[in-house]
């Protein structure tokens, strides 16, 4: 095993250690325009090939982390009301008008998503890999006009009033911890990119989410399922003990939950959920079932090869 993780895991039960602890450094994921405006892409055409025809008016995201940027690319594609719940404060002012005016000129120049996706969506895509039977020459005159623009802005600096926040709204909600934030079902879709894998109360999340959609409301989560750094081979975090898990974990917030792909879909269909995209990533040379924990000598070969999942689900109308 590394060493490293324990320590810094054992580290977080000594009173004060957060301050010599070093802190974690961007993976260039959220802090970066092009990285949020292909999430935003994928996820949006993917959940156009898989039932939702119309540009959400709300949406919520889970976890956005440095910046908000995926709900900033999803506004600037008309979504007028943008939710962003996180368990701790990431993402701060001025990062998110730099990233706000980048993906501002990448609409208007309808460039091509930056790279591959995962799942791979580039046969949805025109010759130019933008998604343009979705976010037509008129979609994006509307929401790129000057007056919206500079709406977005106002909001992302917490400038806004009575009047716009009637028509628009953005709100940025870290931490929270309350099921009654949003109202129950007025969300149209609810996205998460790499989040729901450090997702404590797992279950009671995809209840959450259930609650907060519309009837024929969607959610579209990415989860990643590898070891995140605790182990070098990505599924070798199932063989820890549940003690030596619990000292790795120590006091944070959140690391990764090691539940398995299959528990998220039994947990999305116990909501109520009904699947509508179930596209897996697997390995060939993690490790075997002999070096599993107890905790996860049953996990099926399908779950013990299968390090990331792309789930898209609805809530059926009654």
């Amino acid at each position: 095993m590394r060493v490293k993780p324990l320590v810094k895991g054992l580290l977080t039960f000594v009173p004060g250690s957060h301050l010599f602890l070093p802190k974690k450094k961007s993976d260039g994921g959220a802090h970066c325009a092009a990285y949020c405006y292909g999430v935003w892409l994928e996820h949006l055409t993917m959940l156009r090939e898989n039932g939702l025809r119309d540009i959400p008016d709300t949406l919520a995201e889970l976890g956005p982390g440095d910046s908000l940027g995926v709900g900033l690319a999803a506004m600037l594609s008309g979504v007028n009301n943008y939710y962003a719940l996180d368990v701790l404060q990431h993402s701060e002012t001025e990062l998110n008008l730099k990233i706000f005016d980048e993906l501002v000129e990448m609409f208007k120049a309808r460039a091509g998503r930056p790279e591959k996706g995962c799942p791979d969506f580039d046969c949805y895509l025109d010759e130019n890999l933008f998604p343009s039977h979705i976010l037509t020459q008129d979609v994006l005159r509307a929401s790129l006009s000057e007056h919206r623009l500079d709406r977005i802005r106002r909001l992302i600096a917490g400038q806004v009033d009575d009047a716009s926040a009637a028509k628009m709204s953005l709100q940025y909600v870290a931490p929270w911890f309350d099921d009654s934030l949003l109202k129950e079902g007025s969300v149209d879709v609810i996205l998460s990119h790499s989040v729901l894998e450090h997702v404590i109360d797992l279950e009671d999340a995809y209840v959450i989410m259930y609650k907060w959609l519309k009837p024929g409301g969607f959610i579209s989560n990415f989860i990643d399922l590898r070891a995140h750094g605790v182990d070098k081979i990505e599924n070798g975090h199932w063989k820890y003990s549940e003690l030596l898990w619990k000292a790795i974990l120590g006091k944070r917030p959140y690391l990764i939950n090691r539940l398995p792909y299959s528990m998220h879909r039994s947990f999305a269909e116990g909501a109520g959920f009904r699947l509508v995209c179930d596209l897996k990533q697997y390995i060939t040379n993690g490790i075997n079932r002999r070096q599993l924990a107890r905790r996860w000598k049953d996990l099926s070969d399908d779950d013990l090869a299968c390090m990331g999942a792309f789930m898209q689900a609805r809530k059926d109308a009654l």
